[in-house]
């Protein structure tokens, strides 16, 4: 029987110890649930351990393939070049290894589920849906089509669900921001607002997102406010995560094109097309000094 490649999952990195190590714990966690599989993960920056070492790891445990995941809810520069040039720079450090690379993890039905399960921990059990408005907080990027990945989201968990509207905004790098954000529901008549943080595991963001909530809720003390809690590492992430693994090994993959930054000339964005990507240099990986820079060749943004 031939072995599966083993599973790689690539983290943003945070420079939250709590959040970085909610990663690894979910790396492990990845692990005990499938104990037929090579499991290791690594961040692209910020914390450790650097994707590189989680790769020569998994070398180090015998394996020639390996299927990444990026570890990431939307689409953004990481998923699309950063890993995959650092993912060609790993192949040419160590020669004989192939892989795949999935696709980020998107709105899925079961993360929806999970978002509608926090709402209804931030709530007050009496409270009718029709009378909430929900904001739901992205990273934020300066990639167009990352930041439309989260209006989309926010439409996809407003659909069937009751809530009088489900608004978006972002924490950093996009408009509006969390302020804007609120005040944009309370102009459309919000009276009870909860703010959903469309995040994976706690860091400095989410916690700003709630340290920003709070002080808009001081602000306006004729509107109810409340804070959810981010996705976490529940069943449903873990499930996922392994769907999007199959997904890569299979060569099932149905990546976004139509408004890639790499693919397509948005307004404003032109001198993007074509791009050749570089992997981030992480300063724990010190693979580098065998490597030059550890600069992969030009590599133009692959799907």
């Amino acid at each position: 029987m031939t072995t599966p490649p083993a599973l790689l999952i690539a983290g943003h990195g945070t420079r939250d110890d709590a959040g970085a190590e909610a990663f690894r714990a979910f790396v492990r966690e990845l692990g005990r649930r499938r104990p037929d599989l090579p499991v290791a993960g690594g961040f692209i920056e910020l914390s450790p351990p650097p994707l590189g070492e989680a790769v020569a790891e998994l070398v180090g445990r015998g394996v020639r393939r390996f299927a990444a995941v990026p570890l990431m809810l939307v689409s953004a520069g990481h998923a699309k070049g950063d890993i995959p040039a650092a993912l060609a720079r790993e192949r040419e450090r160590h020669p004989g290894v192939s892989y795949t690379y999935g696709r980020p993890l998107g709105p899925h039905p079961a993360l929806l589920r999970v978002l509608e399960r926090r709402l209804a921990e931030a709530v007050d059990p009496s409270w009718d849906p029709a009378e909430v408005t929900v904001l739901l907080v992205g990273r934020g990027s300066t990639d167009p089509d990352a930041n439309a990945e989260v209006f989309k989201a926010a439409r996809l968990l407003w659909e069937g669900r009751g809530y009088a509207a489900v608004e978006t905004a972002f924490v950093s790098l996009a408009a509006p921001d969390v302020p804007s954000g609120l005040d944009r529901c309370a102009r459309l008549g919000a009276r009870r607002i909860v703010v959903l943080p469309y995040f994976l595991f706690t860091g400095i963001l989410p916690d700003r997102v709630r340290t920003q909530t709070k002080e808009w809720a001081a602000a306006h003390p004729d509107t109810e406010v409340r804070s959810a809690d981010v996705i976490g590492p529940e069943p449903e992430l873990l499930d996922l995560v392994l769907e999007r693994y199959e997904e890569a090994v299979k060569g099932d993959l149905r990546m976004n094109c139509d408004s890639c930054v790499y693919r397509i000339a948005l307004p404003g964005f032109e001198d993007k097309v074509g791009l050749p990507q570089q992997p981030h240099f992480h300063p724990d990986d010190d693979g580098h000094r065998h490597h030059g820079h550890g600069h992969s060749h030009s590599h133009s943004h692959v799907h």
